[in-house]
């Protein structure tokens, strides 16, 4: 895997992604590729473009979605002052890019797996089923609240069968439960995988399934982060007694260099 390198990277485009009012919330930021030899589905970089100026100190820690031969695509919502400022972005502006960071999600060709995404959760998952060598055993069952146009989910339906609940009534989220229960529970029966990555109370509600059905897990933590590398101690995590450190067993870990992913028996969130 490649180490952590800062780099200077240029807008090569960012496109809008669905209407939720008069403009657009979500966006696909396309990058040149950084000179990585290698990443992992499921890591991140941290971004700071130059627009940020003296008024945004700190980078922004994105998600990598796809990587190609020429680009690198970061999918992103707009939620406060620095993501705003990432939306004024255009092509030949540059970015301070720090990565690729963290651990990303376990690939088993032959295991029927199982990819669970909750809202923005979907975007690691674009470069995973692309990266896929057997994108015949990956099945996808992805909740979100805003139009399906948001989300970058002709990507991965090209690649694999994806069914998608929308909540907008109460009785919605029900449904959704149920049915993640329920699929859970398949792929326990057939010795399968499943990926997780979502908000806390969509992570919370998978790790208590697959403690119950007894399915191997891995959950990808959306925890805030300010450096990305384990400095700062403002992203940390608890641990159970299955961590694998045994000194840091029932004590706190960095989200950001000892994930984002875990295995679901392995944090309390």
């Amino acid at each position: 895997m490649s180490q952590p390198t800062s780099c200077e990277l240029e807008v090569l485009d960012l496109v809008p992604f669905g209407q939720t009012g008069h403009e657009s919330r979500f966006f696909a930021l396309r990058l040149a590729r950084p000179e990585w030899t290698q990443w992992k589905p499921g890591q991140f970089v941290m971004l700071r473009p130059h627009n940020f100026g003296l008024d945004i100190p700190w980078a922004r820690p994105l998600g990598i979605c796809h990587m190609t031969a020429r680009h690198m695509i970061c999918f992103f919502q707009v939620r406060g002052k620095g993501t705003k400022r990432m939306a004024q972005l255009k092509a030949g502006d540059s970015v301070r890019v720090w990565g690729p960071l963290g651990n990303g999600f376990v690939m088993e060709p032959d295991t029927p797996t199982l990819l669970l995404a909750g809202g923005m959760g979907i975007v690691p998952f674009v470069g995973y089923v692309s990266e896929h060598p057997k994108p015949w055993n990956l099945t996808m069952l992805f909740g979100h609240r805003e139009p399906l146009s948001c989300y970058p989910v002709d990507s991965i339906n090209e690649h694999v069968p994806l069914d998608t609940l929308r909540e907008t009534v109460p009785g919605d989220l029900d449904n959704f439960i149920f049915t993640l229960q329920e699929r859970m529970g398949e792929y326990a029966e057939q010795k399968g995988l499943v990926l997780a990555c979502g908000p806390v109370p969509f992570l919370r509600t998978v790790q208590k399934f697959a403690a119950e059905t007894g399915v191997r897990c891995q959950l990808s933590l959306e925890n805030r982060m300010a450096c990305g590398v384990g400095a700062c101690l403002g992203c940390v995590t608890k641990t159970t007694a299955a961590w694998p450190v045994p000194e840091k067993r029932e004590g706190y870990v960095q989200v950001c260099n000892h994930g984002p992913v875990f295995w679901s028996d392995q944090v309390e969130l």
